[in-house]
């Protein structure tokens, strides 16, 4: 894997990084926090996180892609302890850490027992949070169709009924979502680039390709906050949801 495309500051700064940022919002200062990511993939939240002085541990259940963690960390020159683990079975006694992060994990897994670990291994007051997508948007499920062959089999997105049940593991819960008119790009990249979906990920285009349409998704970003405030309801045609849990 070249190190070189794997993205880890565009991952949580780029102006499309929209879950993540919130995601960084809800955390506050990482200084000193011990962070526990579940299907870290190639390690950008571990490293991001170690990069911002957390104390920083990566799981993935392929050896793999830990060791592609260990080489992304040594590029940044900070220190990740990276295992192989499911999200399942969680090799970290009770009350280990002050945050547990997943970004695209739970959908992938037997997500009722994730979240029941990743309750189990927080400390009193921390914070579960995971970047999920969601089931309903029809246009979606038309790329999701496309898509598949750079999808995999296990991949169930969510209805928000599925995430309320992750909530009694918790002293308390909420989502957010994120991407409406925002999605337009996508409609960009398919009608006006000619991207290929079955040949380029569209989700990770949207975080390396951020630069050249910033101006353009500022402002179908404002229109999305503005109408998901004023219209509840269109949250179901979003993209991906945002839940945090806190022990």
């Amino acid at each position: 894997m070249d190190l070189d495309e794997i993205l880890v500051r565009e991952s949580f700064e780029a102006p499309t990084a929209l879950e993540n940022q919130y995601v960084l919002d809800q955390l506050g200062d990482l200084r000193g926090k011990r962070i526990l990511e579940l299907g870290c993939g190639a390690g950008e939240g571990s490293v991001y996180f170690a990069t911002k002085g957390a104390d920083a541990v990566a799981t993935d259940i392929s050896s793999g892609m830990v060791e592609v963690v260990n080489r992304v960390a040594q590029k940044y020159g900070v220190q990740v302890r990276a295992h192989r683990m499911t999200a399942e079975k969680i090799d970290y006694p009770d009350a280990s850490f002050d945050v547990v992060y997943g970004n695209g994990v739970l959908h992938h897994v037997d997500f009722l027992k994730a979240v029941q670990e990743a309750s189990r291994v927080l400390r009193p007051g921390g914070k579960a949070i995971f970047i999920e997508p969601l089931s309903y948007n029809p246009v979606i499920n038309v790329y999701r169709h496309i898509a598949k062959t750079v999808r995999t089999p296990d991949e169930r997105p969510f209805k928000f009924k599925d995430l309320k049940r992750m909530y009694p593991y918790f002293s308390e819960g909420h989502h957010r979502e994120f991407w409406f008119f925002t999605l337009l790009i996508f409609i960009y990249f398919y009608m006006i680039e000619r991207a290929d979906p079955a040949k380029e990920r569209y989700w990770k285009k949207v975080i390396k390709d951020a630069p050249r349409f910033k101006r353009m998704f500022g402002f179908l970003n404002a229109l999305d906050k503005f109408f998901l405030k004023v219209l509840p309801p269109l949250r179901y045609l979003c993209w991906n949801s945002v839940i945090v849990l806190t022990k």
